[in-house]
């Protein structure tokens, strides 16, 4: 099962072989692979072009389909050192082959680059020393190979290869401000092994699309059918196949570069760029960005640009719009990387995740670079290419995780069948006919004949149909999809987890009020600026925060904006190289609104530190016009500024915090620290120096409106047993409020909150919130009508500490708060893991991890960022997840049918040849082109329109094909076809013009099948292929009902009167066309009719009345639910069945009391992880089993 693989260690199959010959890269990183080396075998070969030959080409076809049997048989396993291929093993048990490559740089651009030998770890090393070790590879010969876009370099001295990285990381900050630029040598070298600073899409030529495409195994089948439909003259089948297969595939070739063209024309970007070259002079030389390599010291314009790389800021403010990476459109402020060796501080290790405040990340737009006078805005090249962040976002477009869905496994299965039954089949074709003594030939054909007909060419098409049928209806919504397989999936949802702010709630903010806190008690709420002070917590407002102006417009975070225009002060930037009446290094200064502002109200910012989501917190250091002294300012989560303040903190800060966060208020908590400090401890001092020993100020309240969508959207997805979760960065208390709201969490359910205390241990607390309907705590704990809040701190510790645990969270939690962008993707991931089907709805602030790890991510962003996600809404209205699963399960639904449409369809055109080759006979070449084309083509792409149901069902659609109800389905429809045509067989043998239908023309060019037999099975199967279109054609709860669909119900019936038409009374020439060989009475003919309306009547009881039966698939769900197996399920059963402690002192986990959780605070982290391999093992185990499991893929690490 693929689960249990690719939750394997990829090293277990390799414990076999020698580390020498493998390698494990990427250890603990998402794209972590393994490698083994392999070199050639001359002999092995030459050995394999003899079953190449004998097979005509056949294993050739399977060696390039399965490039690990070709290496395998052609290759042996050598020493990495000595490989010549590279056998790698992905994450998703995925295999891949890749030609390992010698590069070198010619004699005359450089000297030899030779490997460093380590220095002594006591001396702190030069730069140059330093970029030598880093980069322990010779320029003038490098080994590698690609994979994904990233290189892989041979490590001579450590015998390995590494992934080729930048300076993205474990480079003392020191370093950086060390370096002077490369000089021209130095460049040419890195440029050998980074390459060019490229994001580029390549474009395939059609020659090598055409081939890549045609040499598919479905191509490949239609070849072999069409090839002997020639051979054996059924030259108008033959042909329409070719037509269809030839637009197939240039609609496919065009689609494909299309999406190339595309995608290129959108990441393509290119500009000069101002590099610092080393050297005495070190001059600034202009040169193309293609040319950039990690190391390299570039300038920023004042005026902005595109970066069109990763890198360090060392020098100046930058003023940043991350919308490609974020999805909003707020500037952001960049602020140099503190030098260590200045401030006499400890030599960190940067890392490009810690210090993203200091990083400009590749395709960001710098807005202004604000410089100090005599200094230049300068930054360091840590990351090119596809290593950059945004190479990053390319990669994931061109080589997604796999989905492993059920129904497209179930599929391949059920071709499988097909083949089965085609083997079937051609073993009795020849039993039948050798009995007949035809010709050898002769029987050959006929029974390949039989495989082409077992399995249906037109099948992959006709299941494409309801995808690009939705695909259309949300586009006309403006909601788009880059991924249609998505669509499928997106039916079988079954837990959805929104973002709160921006998804659930207005993007806008609105003040509220302010609340003063002086000597240690809370002040009567300040409703605007007149009503309080220009004291403390007014400069506060006005002054911590970061907004900057551009083009004259005050621009910035909405939530510094509204707090800024409330205290009705202005902002001033002025010019740098002008100098200003603080100091030079005074960016901006703020003071009340007029022409002449009081000196001491005069505020100039001197330092500032912006918000981090991790710290929950931003602050900036001021001072005074008048003042001597400089002034701190922090703002943020009100938890962490009360851990901060060690003064003026009211005794009842709790209360009045939860009196309004339970009303929805977002608040902000604001702390002052006067810092009698000279300027130069100011600029060196960090953050962790600055931001303590705080005063507490007050509470700024704002409020973050609902959306009016918000609440019934949830309300339907509840009634759908479609279980919704929010996951946010808000106080929990807030967040607890909205879901309360908006239904998310509903009035009769208590809410218990994990959080942390002081000393970092996980303690649960009854959650009051002032909700009249809101039951008692014990009660819903009898009833079992409970969920967890959980905030980030709290999710961390379980995650790490107590994994068993840490699953029963996830299957009751409903809130989720002060979670970073990475807890969002661990949740989403845990509970896929779990057996869920997972959604995400965020508006692209912080989601793109989390959208890009669900099964079905939808961005309310059209931010770059979001084109990671499968599905985005250009008008941000949340009801777009409604409509995009009610969609999916309308795609599922039509997918299902038509699968099941053409696989009866082949079955009962295989009764009809297996009966006629009983006597000799066959269907003639317009007899199968009537039933291919008008019938079963038409049939099947006009069924296929059918519009979503306006309402979401309360249970999802089945997606298991080898479920009871699908094939009890196919059987009885079979059973059907079989006592129809054998009784229509039967019964034209006692009609008074029976024609004996034996062959007696098998050396003539001219196939000639007119007989009495071949007449009743053809007239009386094409009313079977038009009732099984129509039983097949489900609508209510999750399609629309079929007489919605107009156009198939209108063709429906006119092919209806067609067949009846033909049955009955066709033209002469029709019936010499079709080789029908009619009864002169039409009371004969009219027999045909009767079985099929009998047929008709029999097929839509038993689909209708029994099989899918309302109450009978009711019952079934219930207990397939009480049985089932898949993880989720079983937990929901013990947490329902037993009670949780109350005891808001009893130590982690307070949880349903079972034996394991006595002992389980003593448990250590090792017996822990194995607890979470045993339950992925097990889940995989029981997933196959179990009707609800509808996507079948592990998340956890290879």
């Amino acid at each position: 099962m693929s689960s249990e693989r690719s939750s394997r260690n990829p090293r277990a199959d390799l414990s076999s072989e020698d580390d020498s010959f493998s390698s494990a890269l990427n250890a603990g990183e998402e794209d972590e692979i393994i490698i083994v080396g392999y070199k050639l075998d001359p002999f092995r070969r030459l050995l394999l072009l003899i079953p190449c030959i004998l097979t005509a080409g056949i294993l050739a076809l399977v060696y390039y389909w399965i490039p690990k049997f070709y290496i395998r048989s052609c290759y042996r396993i050598c020493r990495l050192s000595e490989a010549t291929k590279i056998l790698i093993k992905g994450k998703y048990d995925q295999n891949f082959v890749k030609d390992v490559h010698n590069h070198g740089l010619s004699s005359s651009s450089g000297t030899r680059n030779e490997p460093v030998k380590q220095t002594d770890e006591e001396n702190p090393a030069t730069s140059q020393v330093f970029m030598e070790q880093r980069f322990p590879y010779s320029a003038n010969h490098c080994r590698y190979f690609s994979f994904q876009k990233m290189k892989y370099l041979w490590n001579d001295r450590l015998k390995i290869f590494e992934k080729l990285r930048g300076l993205d990381r474990d480079i003392p900050s020191s370093l950086f401000f060390s370096l002077t630029g490369l000089t021209q040598d130095e460049q040419k070298q890195r440029s050998v092994l980074f390459g060019p600073n490229l994001i580029q899409v390549h474009i395939t030529p059609l020659i090598q699309l055409l081939f890549k495409e045609v040499l598919t195994p479905f191509y490949i089948f239609q070849l072999f059918s069409c090839t002997l439909w020639y051979t054996d003259q059924y030259y108008y089948y033959a042909s329409c196949i070719v037509l269809l297969s030839i637009s197939s595939i240039v609609a496919s070739l065009w689609q494909t570069r299309k999406i190339q063209r595309d995608l290129r024309n959108t990441i393509h970007s290119s500009a000069l760029v101002n590099v610092f070259r080393g050297g005495e002079d070190n001059e600034i030389s202009a040169i193309p960005s293609e040319d950039l390599v990690p190391g390299d010291m570039i300038e920023l314009p004042r005026h902005g640009c595109i970066m069109q790389c990763d890198a360090l800021l060392l020098e100046g403010n930058v003023i940043v719009n991350e919308s490609m990476l974020t999805g909003e459109s707020v500037p952001v402020t960049k602020t140099p990387l503190p030098n260590p060796t200045a401030a006499g501080q400890a030599d960190l290790l940067y890392d490009i995740k810690q210090h993203a405040r200091h990083t400009l990340y590749c395709g960001t737009h710098v807005i202004q670079s604000r410089y100090y006078e005599g200094h230049k805005v300068c930054a360091v090249v840590v990351r090119t290419g596809f290593s950059t962040l945004k190479g990053e976002l390319v990669r994931s477009i061109l080589y997604p995780k796999p989905v492993d869905f059920r129904f497209n496994r179930h599929t391949y299965a059920y071709v499988g069948v097909l083949a089965g039954l085609a083997l079937v089949g051609f073993i009795y074709t020849f039993i039948v006919m050798i009995g007949e003594a035809l010709p050898a030939w002769y029987i050959v054909k006929r029974a390949l004949d039989f495989i082409t007909i077992a399995i249906p060419p037109a099948l992959p098409a006709a299941m494409t149909a309801g995808l690009v049928y939705a695909q259309v209806r949300l586009r006309k919504l403006e909601i788009y999809c880059i991924s249609p397989r998505s669509i499928n999936i997106a039916g079988a949802i079954n837990c959805c987890v929104f973002d709160k702010t921006g998804t659930l709630t207005e993007d806008g903010l609105d003040m509220q009020e302010v609340v003063p806190a002086v000597d240690g008690a809370f002040s009567p709420p300040a409703f605007n600026a007149a009503q309080l002070e220009q004291d403390l917590l007014t400069i506060a407002m006005a002054s911590c925060h970061s907004l900057t102006m551009i083009e004259s417009r005050l621009t910035g975070d909405p939530l510094d904006l509204k707090m800024f225009e409330w205290t009705d002060w202005q902002l001033e930037e002025g010019a740098r190289e002008e100098g200003n009446r603080f100091d030079e290094l005074a960016p901006t200064v703020v003071h009340p609104r007029g022409s002449s502002p009081p000196p001491e109200l005069t505020i100039g910012i001197v330092r500032q530190f912006p918000f981090a989501s991790k710290m929950q917190r931003m602050s900036v250091v001021t001072r005074g016009l008048e003042d001597s002294t400089f002034s701190l300012f922090v703002k943020g989560a009100p938890e962490i500024i009360q851990s901060l303040c060690v003064e003026g903190v009211p005794d009842d800060f709790a209360e009045i915090l939860q009196q309004f966060t339970a009303r929805g208020y977002r608040v902000i908590a604001v702390g002052y620290r006067e810092l009698p400090w000279n300027y130069v401890r100011v600029q060196r001092a960090t953050r962790e120096q600055l931001d303590s020993e705080l005063r507490f100020l007050g509470l700024v309240v704002l409020e973050n409106r609902l959306k009016p969508q918000a609440k019934p959207l949830l309300m339907a997805l509840n009634e759908a047993h479609i279980r919704s979760v929010m996951a946010t960065g808000d106080n929990i208390q807030t967040a607890l409020s909205v879901a309360r709201e908006c239904r998310l969490v509903s009035p009769n359910e208590q809410v218990f909150v994990l959080d942390c205390d002081v000393a970092g241990n996980v303690r649960v607390n009854p959650s009051t919130l002032p909700d009249n309907d809101t039951p008692d705590a014990s009660d819903a704990l009898v009833a079992g009508r409970y969920v967890y809040g959980i905030t980030g701190r709290a999710f961390e510790i379980i995650r790490r500490k107590y994994p068993s645990a840490f699953e029963r969270v996830c299957v009751r939690g409903a809130v989720f708060a002060r979670m970073s962008p990475e807890q969002k993707q661990q949740l989403i991931e845990e509970l896929q893991r779990l057996g869920y089907i997972v959604g995400m709805c965020g508006d692209g602030a912080n989601d793109c991890g989390a959208l890009k790890a669900a099964h079905m991510g939808i961005s309310l962003s059209e931010a770059e960022a979001s084109v990671a996600s499968p599905f985005t809404a250009r008008q941000g209205d949340v009801r777009c997840v409604e409509t995009v699963i009610r969609e999916g399960r309308a795609a599922l639904v039509t997918s299902f049918g038509v699968f099941k449409y053409m696989a009866s369809y082949s079955l009962t055109q295989c009764a009809s040849v297996l009966i006629l080759y009983s006597i000799g006979c066959n269907l003639a070449d317009f007899q199968f082109l009537f039933i291919d084309l008008p019938i079963i083509t038409l049939l099947v792409f006009l069924a296929s329109r059918t519009k979503a149901y306006s309402k979401l069902a309360k249970y999802p659609p089945a997606s298991s094909l080898i479920s009871p109800q699908p094939i009890a389905s196919l059987l009885t429809q079979l059973t059907l076809v079989l006592i129809g045509q054998v009784l229509v067989f039967e019964l034209c043998k006692t009609f008074p013009n029976y024609t004996v239908g034996k062959f007696d023309k098998i050396h003539s060019t001219e196939k000639y099948y007119k007989s009495s037999e071949n007449t009743a099975i053809f007239c009386s199967s094409t009313f079977m292929y038009i009732t099984q279109a129509f039983i097949f054609s489900k609508g209510k709860p999750y399609r629309k009902t079929i007489l919605s669909n107009w156009v198939f119900l209108l063709f429906t019936v006119i092919m209806t009167g067609v067949c009846i038409f033909v049955t009955i009374y066709p033209p002469e020439f029709l019936a010499t066309f079709l080789q029908l060989e009619l009864e002169p009475q039409i009371s004969f003919r009219a027999v045909f009719i009767a079985i099929g309306a009998v047929h008709f009547v029999l097929s839509w009881i038993f689909e209708d009345a029994v099989i899918e039966n309302p109450c009978w698939r009711r019952r079934v769900a219930n207990y397939r639910e009480r049985r089932s197996k898949m993880p989720y399920r079983v937990l929901e059963r013990e947490l329902s069945e037993q009670t949780p402690v109350l005891d808001p002192n009893f130590d982690f986990p307070p949880l349903p009391s079972i034996p394991n959780y006595e002992a389980q605070s003593a448990m250590d982290e090792t017996a822990a992880l194995s607890s979470v391999s045993h339950n992925s093992s097990d889940f995989a185990q029981h997933s196959l089993d179990d009707q609800e499991e509808l996507v079948e893929q592990s998340t956890t690490r290879v």
